[in-house]
């Protein structure tokens, strides 16, 4: 029990979670990360073998018409019904995804980075961003999603893999992206939401709050390089809590940062 407060209090504490952001976040333009993804820093050769294992297993019987995006949706289907969730892992993409398939745990930021490296495999261009509250709110926990480039689109998708949701403008079959899907909101825009994996629930609720919400603000995860990542976890965890080889990045310049492309970041911090 102490060991988990503990955790929690590294991990999920209020100041941590906005020194986080303090140290990491920058203001951008929508035109800066307009060619950004997560396969610049991450090529195929870099990517965990058992990826390639899973993968194999994933499109085994896969049949498509030679769209991405029915790709991308059988990606999705097949995480989800193999993996259940669970607590926050923190470890190195190999090991993260053995125990989520184990179902040993795993939230939504364990599921997108995996996400990322299937993709980066299956040669889609794929970018991770995330979601808080501005001002900052202790009992939202943000949120972690996906968004993909899909080439018969022409555009990007956002790509919400832990429910497999899409979203819509109202009376549009062509999904949105992340900053389309934030322009609508604050526009005031009719908007749709639904899942492509019947089977699985989702809550209007949770919809709300990690997305429709007024005060979210969206950002875009930026040069996490996962072979840097893996290396440095595999050294040090489960040895010292997982805020020290992060920092340790950030110390060297070599930390993943956050890029605020609709708001002032500084907006977090104001009561």
């Amino acid at each position: 029990m102490l060991f988990k407060k503990l955790h929690w209090t590294l991990k999920r504490h209020p100041f941590l979670y906005l020194t986080r952001f303090r140290l990491l976040s920058k203001n951008c333009s929508i035109v800066d990360i307009e060619n950004y993804t997560y396969n610049i820093h991450n090529p195929k050769t870099e990517i965990p073998k058992v990826f390639y294992e899973i993968n194999s297993i994933i499109f085994e019987n896969f049949e498509s018409n030679g769209g991405e995006l029915d790709k991308i949706k059988q990606l999705c289907i097949w995480l989800r019904k193999h993996i259940k969730g669970g607590p926050g892992l923190s470890l190195p993409s190999e090991k993260a995804l053995r125990y989520m398939l184990e179902q040993k745990g795993g939230v939504c930021s364990d599921l997108v980075q995996l996400f990322n490296n299937f993709c980066v495999i299956n040669e889609i261009q794929v970018r991770e961003w995330g979601v808080t509250r501005a001002p900052f709110d202790s009992v939202f926990g943000g949120h972690s999603f996906n968004e993909v480039y899909i080439s018969e689109l022409n555009k990007w998708v956002l790509l919400d893999v832990s429910k497999c949701l899409l979203f819509f403008i109202e009376n549009n079959d062509k999904p949105l992206s992340v900053i389309e899907l934030f322009q609508a909101l604050r526009q005031k825009a009719k908007l749709n939401f639904k899942s492509f994996y019947i089977t699985k629930e989702y809550s209007i609720e949770s919809v709300q709050k990690n997305y429709l919400n007024s005060g979210t603000t969206p950002f875009l995860v930026c040069n996490y390089k996962n072979k840097t990542y893996d290396t440095l976890l595999n050294i040090t965890r489960p040895f010292c809590p997982v805020i020290i080889p992060h920092f340790l990045l950030y110390m060297f310049g070599k930390s993943y940062y956050y890029c605020f492309p609709l708001d002032d970041y500084k907006t977090i911090f104001k009561k």
